[in-house]
């Protein structure tokens, strides 16, 4: 896929000086400038202002979800899941309104006032943006991701998605290898010299957190298991000593 700036306007119903705004506080880059100005959006930018929508939805402001969609530790499947369950409601929702007018059509007299309250539509929205900013926190290190992702371009972004996924597929490799194995500890010390290169500078007791999140949350052992059935043990197991021995 590739979009014009005014084509992906008109399909996502976001204004093009809306998209413009993102550009410039790094939330959305144009996958292609031509010399000629105009702006151009691949299936990945077009992908990523879904998932900036979404959170848009739950209330989390701009420079907050560019720092929720550039983590490490963001689960897209996570999100999803949270998009599909927020939408249900609201389907649910919109199925008693439509069964309250067919009812008044017919003649019927209760007037139910319940299809008209949304508070637990608002409740689940406040549940999910209270969940992000306290999964990525109102810490330093996140403070540091949005300013430092504020200036990727879409090849920064696959760059190090694929840094990452390498580093990945190299402990699914060796699944089944002593966490302390030197050449296991050696992969812990890339993949924490490879955050803290990309989104901030990543302490030993950020990484044990990290480590702990990876087994703790089956979600992100999913994630990661998809390059390797033991992946997310051995990266814990592994982070663990790492952390718990002097360099």
């Amino acid at each position: 896929m590739r979009l014009s700036i005014g084509s992906l306007s008109k399909l996502s119903g976001v204004s093009i000086r809306a998209l413009r705004h993102y550009d410039q506080i790094g939330l959305l880059h144009p996958s292609e400038t031509a010399e000629s100005g105009y702006r151009f959006y691949d299936d990945a930018a077009v992908e990523r202002l879904w998932q900036i929508l979404f959170y848009r939805e739950l209330d989390v402001p701009l420079r907050e979800i560019a720092g929720i969609l550039s983590s490490p530790s963001f689960n897209r499947e996570r999100a999803l899941l949270e998009h599909r369950a927020l939408l249900e409601r609201k389907r649910e929702r919109l199925d008693r309104l439509i069964s309250l007018v067919s009812n008044a059509l017919k003649g019927e007299t209760n007037m139910e006032f319940k299809p008209f309250d949304t508070s637990e539509i608002d409740a689940l929205r406040e549940q999910y943006a209270e969940e992000a900013k306290t999964r990525w926190g109102e810490t330093e290190a996140y403070r540091e991701s949005a300013w430092r992702t504020a200036k990727f371009t879409s090849e920064d972004f696959a760059r190090i998605q694929e840094q990452s996924a390498v580093i990945f597929r190299e402990f699914a490799a060796l699944v089944g290898t002593d966490p302390k194995d030197v050449r296991v500890q050696a992969l812990v010390k890339r993949w924490q010299a490879l955050i803290s290169e990309s989104y901030y500078f990543c302490t030993d007791g950020i990484l044990a957190c990290l480590g702990q999140m990876y087994l703790a949350d089956e979600r992100f052992t999913k994630n990661l298991d998809q390059f390797g059935a033991g992946t997310a043990k051995l990266m814990s197991d592994a982070i663990a000593a790492y952390c718990g021995e002097p360099k």
